[in-house]
């Protein structure tokens, strides 16, 4: 039967190639000459830490991490950046900027209720942080595909394991 997953999954080499040049280019600015702006990735690639030494520089050195990141084809709805900018001692901040990876939860029961809704001659089953939609047709498939596109605009979502 064919089937394709729907998932969320950042290029993990790209953020880490777009990390190294936003370490260059802090670096070299001369605004940040003498200060703790930083950012660096942690837990394995699933964190940004941005360092500063105000609130101000945080946005300053996150504006260049997003902006490398753009440039590299990473999408930045992939970041989670609620997270508060934490005091770490004097008058140094920090903030964690966390790496969506998986399809959560609720991202999973709306893409569910999406195909479900559609009344198409598909299913969605939610395998941990997968959602695998198998279907009769090639072609169910594919109108199941721009159909979640078109419906979970907030998530990149991309779509993997196609089989026939």
């Amino acid at each position: 039967m064919p089937s394709f997953d729907a998932v969320l999954e950042p290029d993990n080499v790209e953020i880490r190639n777009a990390l190294d040049q936003a370490a260059k280019e802090i670096g070299n600015r001369f605004d940040f000459k003498g200060s703790s702006a930083k950012a660096e990735s942690a837990e394995k690639g699933k964190e940004i830490i941005v360092y500063g030494d105000s609130d101000f520089q945080i946005e300053q050195v996150t504006e260049i991490v997003l902006n490398k990141l753009a440039k590299r084809n990473v999408d930045i709805r992939f970041l989670d950046r609620t997270a508060k900018v934490e005091k770490i001692g004097g008058d140094k901040v920090k903030q964690k900027i966390v790496i969506k990876t998986g399809v959560d939860s609720d991202t999973a029961k709306k893409i569910q209720s999406a195909i479900k809704a559609s009344k198409m001659k598909v299913q969605a089953a939610i395998q941990g942080d997968i959602v695998r939609i198998t279907g009769g047709k090639r072609d169910d498939l594919q109108a199941a595909i721009a159909l979640l596109k078109s419906e979970i605009k907030d998530q990149p979502l991309s779509f993997t394991n196609f089989r026939d």
